[in-house]
């Protein structure tokens, strides 16, 4: 029988920017400030891992394993780092976890940062668009400046083409999640106020970013400085840590899938990898759609909302965007799904992303999010988290311990 694993404790930044902090700084400090909620210490951790994407060409900075095992009591320790584009943080969580699976330890620390910003908080548009068109297949790369927002283009226009939706229907996805960054505090975009109206409508602030495609600058999700960690413990290690089951979550179910990195010739208004990685999680969970009322989807752009929402089971096919435009996806809905904010206003700091969905629905279940944003009765979160073009999927579904 396989071991249950627990979330002992979670921990993140206000995401948006880090100014002068460096990378070295900034792992210490997702270190000690996680273990911190658990009031544990490095002594009591066993394995490690670590997430980020950019760390490379936007810090200078590898082997964060390295500066991990930096913090006075990891020396020594199985620690490694991970990369699975901005699913990074999602397989630093599934590391840690078969680590302690398969005896390595009892309590586990999973980590994951971004930093893409200067020292003053500036970003070189140009070069993050670079950097991350790397996780892209190289013959999907001629002719596109900003890799990404171009292939989620053609993902938006093929679901509005086949599915009928507008492009009103997908602004009303940003329009929920800005309101939900609001109540945020540690949300990037909880200072910002905007309504459905100037979402939807086209102007010097929410322009066309490609030609003849839909995406809007409302459509996308952040630039952003950021990092969270998450302490993962058996029941052995809860006994250790002196935490008490009541105040935990369960991770109760999980899987990993990966399709083809090339997205022509994919189906990917119906991904295969990310429907089988959600429904293996329910699976192992012993739960259904029907038994979740939480949830964090991987909304890098508002069309991923609407598809991710499909695969978590909460909408049939094409019918992912009507149940935001329904009202069925906010906090006092039928499940409230990125009740966080989401990428496109809590931000989006890569490494950091999918920790901090699976981190933010285990305080959901635990009712420690503000009282705007609590899910009433919360009793079973579902989480999924992407890289690349609907490429590779980390899913996870919790419950209360």
């Amino acid at each position: 029988m396989r071991k249950k694993l627990y979330i002992a404790a979670y921990h993140q930044s206000v995401f948006g920017k880090l100014m002068g902090m460096g990378v070295p700084e900034i792992l210490r400090r997702a270190v000690e400030e996680t273990l911190a909620a658990a009031k544990a210490g490095t002594s009591q951790v066993d394995v490690a891992s670590v997430g980020a994407v950019c760390n490379v060409p936007l810090n200078g900075q590898g082997l964060l394993s390295g500066l991990v095992a930096m913090v006075p009591g990891l020396e020594g320790k199985p620690i490694e780092a991970v990369e699975n584009a901005c699913a990074s943080g999602g397989q630093a969580i599934l590391s840690v976890a078969h680590k302690l699976l398969v005896g390595d330890g009892e309590v586990g620390l999973a980590l994951g940062y971004e930093k893409m910003r200067d020292a003053e908080g500036k970003m070189d548009g140009k070069l993050i668009g670079q950097v991350l068109g790397q996780f892209s297949h190289p013959d999907e790369r001629p002719g596109k400046t900003y890799v990404f927002p171009h292939l989620f283009a053609e993902v938006m226009a093929a679901y509005l083409d086949h599915w009928g939706a507008t492009e009103r229907d997908l602004a009303a996805i940003a329009c929920q999640e800005y309101a939900n960054g609001n109540a945020n505090p540690y949300a990037q975009m909880r200072a910002v106020k905007v309504g459905l109206d100037e979402i939807a409508r086209t102007g010097d602030r929410n322009r066309y970013l490609v030609e003849g495609l839909p995406l809007k600058t409302y459509d996308c999700s952040q630039i952003t400085d950021g990092y969270a960690g998450l302490l993962l413990a058996t029941e052995e290690g809860l006994r250790r840590l002196g935490v008490a089951r009541a105040d935990c979550v369960e991770l109760a179910g999980y899987a990993q899938a990966t399709d083809p990195l090339l997205k022509a010739g994919r189906d990917v208004l119906h991904p295969a990898g990310a429907r089988r990685a959600m429904a293996r999680a329910y699976d192992m969970a012993g739960l259904t759609p029907a038994d979740v009322n939480v949830a964090e989807i991987h909304d890098c752009f508002t069309v991923m909302a609407a598809i991710g929402t499909e695969v978590i089971g909460k909408a049939e096919p094409g019918r992912g965007a009507a149940y935001w435009v329904e009202g069925k996806a906010a906090p006092g809905g039928a499940c409230g799904i990125n009740t966080s904010g989401g990428l496109i206003a809590k931000g989006h700091p890569i490494g950091a992303t999918g920790i901090a969905m699976v981190g933010w629905s285990a305080w959901q279940l635990l009712g420690k999010v503000p009282a705007e944003l609590q899910v009433r009765d919360a009793r079973a979160a579902a989480t999924f988290n992407i890289g690349g073009p609907i490429c590779a999927s980390v899913c996870t579904v919790l419950k209360p311990a």
